[in-house]
């Protein structure tokens, strides 16, 4: 019989998940590592595999906590693109006024270039895609479009704008210029409704 978990795999994995965005997978150490989540090196093997199957782990808690919380929080099913808006919104104002960045948007950019996407990162963009879209077609503009074309490309559109801000706001970008071009770009959107 296994060895029961002697540790609070939530804290844990919101350490690895912090040390993963700030610095990236490879930047991590395993000593970075031990002390972001009060494990020794030997427990994360054995509970996690590996420092791959650590990142693994606290992506999924990422993808869990951070951005489908953030979706459930400001772009529930019926928010349209006022959701949208206060979704987008919302990317600038990180809990400790940090700017560690987005890991599915920092883990795009350190992995890119694979011959294959990495499959947590391909799920996350798929799960903005597709709430970009649905959100779109409760507004009346786009719910007119019978074949769903111009919901998906303006999805698109939004998922450029999205990872683009969490890049730029990453690299220190002024907030109030951004927050203009998220207000620009809905308001744009509301004029076709």
């Amino acid at each position: 019989m296994g060895r029961t978990r002697e540790f609070d795999e939530e804290a844990v994995l919101t350490g690895a998940m912090h040390i993963f965005r700030k610095q990236g997978y490879q930047g991590a150490s395993i000593r970075d590592l031990e002390e972001a989540t009060g494990l020794k090196g030997g427990s994360i093997y054995h509970s996690f595999g590996d420092k791959a199957g650590l990142f693994d782990a606290a992506f999924g808690h990422y993808h869990r906590i951070v951005l489908e919380g953030r979706i459930k929080r400001y772009a529930p099913p019926g928010s349209g693109l006022q959701g949208l808006r206060e979704l987008f919104l919302s990317l600038l104002h990180e809990p400790d006024n940090g700017s560690l960045g987005c890991l599915i948007t920092n883990t795009a950019v350190e992995f890119g270039g694979d011959v294959e996407p990495h499959p947590r990162v391909e799920a996350a963009l798929s799960l903005l895609r597709t709430t970009f879209r649905s959100r779109l077609t409760e507004a009346s503009a786009f719910a007119r479009d019978a074949d769903g074309a111009k919901a998906t490309w303006t999805a698109i559109r939004l998922l450029a704008l999205y990872q683009g801000l969490l890049v730029l706001i990453r690299g220190g970008e002024d907030k109030t210029g951004l927050r203009q071009a998220i207000q620009d770009e809905f308001n744009q959107l509301e004029t076709l409704l």
